[in-house]
């Protein structure tokens, strides 16, 4: 009786606190923008050893839905040491819209030193960010404009990892999905806690009244969250972008090497998160990781598995119920073994994290 109280205590509290996630997802989920009104932007980009990226992003800001004459593109160079900066001035030669500078003087280490020449130099409030290893959908400026017009201080878009043919390539891109629906669900809870560099936008006096970057010189890596952290600290209002037509996407990486340094930026500056924000990712975390290791037990009894079997469910049902609607699709198969890849990774990455210094490429 003992093993029924225990398992089916623990089976509750995961459905518990996943039904008040989804619930948080739903919350955001279901708010559409409210105006299509046009609004003039600065789009920054900060580029570094960039190469074989950048004429790619360069011609997809060219294909956005959004006139010409409303936006601008400032590409700032961040010391790159192959061909990216000649490349981009060749590429934006004859473009009235398109600006190159470089970060030769930044005041700030990294790539936030890199954004804050380009945000100095914007002629607009309204500044969207995104990396230059991506590729925006055709109405991703016009649904963060519209967004930025509902009063939003920042505002953050889906931005999906191509998930590719191989493990390392798949699990970065289920890591996103699952990563993705726990980040919006987070905003429909009041606990933003972090966003998507590659499709991030926020207003220029929103900006300059949280002390731009300089508030998050913590770590090198950030630039997205932490500035979120101090959007928090300000009582600044969040909003988030979900449409397809909106969405940022980019490349899973190419190998373990580079995933597991990917994931120590990313840990890394979760070290420096709010307290709530600390709470909520850890309780979150540590019940889907009894529930997932429940399973060991089935051989004391079968019914200590119960929150995994609970837990299985739970996981089937967001991912195939939601996951096109955050640009990804994975098999049924697919969704089952990267599921348990992904909460044993958390584990690994955050080990990971704990050790060695990190680069802004």
């Amino acid at each position: 009786m003992e093993f029924v109280y225990l398992s089916g205590s623990v089976s509750f509290g995961f459905l518990l606190i996943a039904a008040i996630i989804y619930k948080g997802y739903k919350t955001q989920n279901n708010k559409t923008g409210t105006t299509n009104a046009i609004s003039v932007l600065s789009i920054i980009v900060a580029a570094k050893n960039e190469e074989q990226n950048i004429n790619s992003l360069i011609d997809s800001l060219e294909k956005l839905n959004y006139p010409n004459e409303y936006f601008e593109v400032i590409i700032v160079d961040d010391n790159s040491t192959d061909h990216t900066a000649e490349l981009i001035q060749s590429k934006i030669t004859g473009k009235n819209n398109f600006t190159f500078t470089t970060a030769h003087q930044k005041e700030i280490e990294g790539k936030k030193g890199a954004l804050s020449i380009g945000i100095k130099n914007a002629k607009h409030n309204f500044i969207v960010i995104t990396d230059a290893d991506c590729k925006p959908e055709i109405n991703w400026l016009k649904a963060m404009a519209s967004k930025l017009n509902e009063g939003f201080d920042f505002v953050f878009g889906v931005a999906p990892i191509k998930s590719g043919n191989t493990l390392v390539e798949k699990i970065s891109a289920f890591e996103n999905l699952r990563n993705t629906f726990l980040t919006v669900a987070a905003v429909g809870l009041n606990i933003p806690y972090s966003a998507a560099a590659r499709s991030f936008a926020f207003s220029k006096k929103s900006f300059e009244r949280i002390g731009g970057y300089t508030n998050t010189t913590e770590t090198l890596s950030g630039d997205d969250d932490l500035l979120l952290r101090e959007a928090v600290k300000h009582k600044m209002s969040i909003g988030t972008v979900i449409e397809p037509e909106a969405f940022v996407y980019s490349s899973a990486p190419k190998s373990f090497d580079e995933y597991f340094k990917q994931k120590k930026r990313h840990i890394q500056t979760s070290f420096y998160y709010l307290p709530k924000q600390k709470l909520f990712l850890g309780f979150w975390h540590l019940i889907n990781l009894i529930s997932l290791f429940s399973v060991i037990l089935i051989f004391i009894s079968p019914v200590l598995a119960m929150p995994f079997v609970v837990k299985l469910v739970y996981d089937l049902f967001v991912v195939i119920r939601h996951q096109k609607e955050i640009g990804h699709s994975f098999r049924f198969y697919e969704i089952i073994y990267l599921q348990i890849i992904f909460e044993l990774f958390v584990v690994v990455n955050f080990f990971n994290s704990l050790f060695g210094k990190i680069e802004w490429k």
